[in-house]
């Protein structure tokens, strides 16, 4: 059954660069309302960041870590027999 829906420009604008190749409008409506079938976290990432998104917060989460590892010096005397 197909019903009509009425936007304003900005709206359908929206929907539009929501879009997906071979997606209907529909299928976006569905997509990003969170009423489809539940996805997987991998599924979800791909859907809200960019790639350069994952790899800033991969980098940065990285770049944290070091900074808080205290570094150890390695022991200089080694015993020789």
């Amino acid at each position: 059954m197909t019903k009509v829906v009425s936007l304003s420009k900005k709206a359908y604008q929206t929907l539009k660069e929501l879009k997906e190749p071979n997606e209907s409008f529909s299928d976006v409506v569905i997509r990003i309302s969170g009423r489809k079938q539940k996805r997987s976290l991998l599924q979800f990432a791909r859907e809200r960041l960019k790639t350069s998104d994952i790899e800033e917060v991969y980098y940065s989460q990285v770049k944290r870590d070091r900074e808080l590892s205290t570094s150890r010096e390695a022991e200089s005397s080694v015993e020789v027999f």
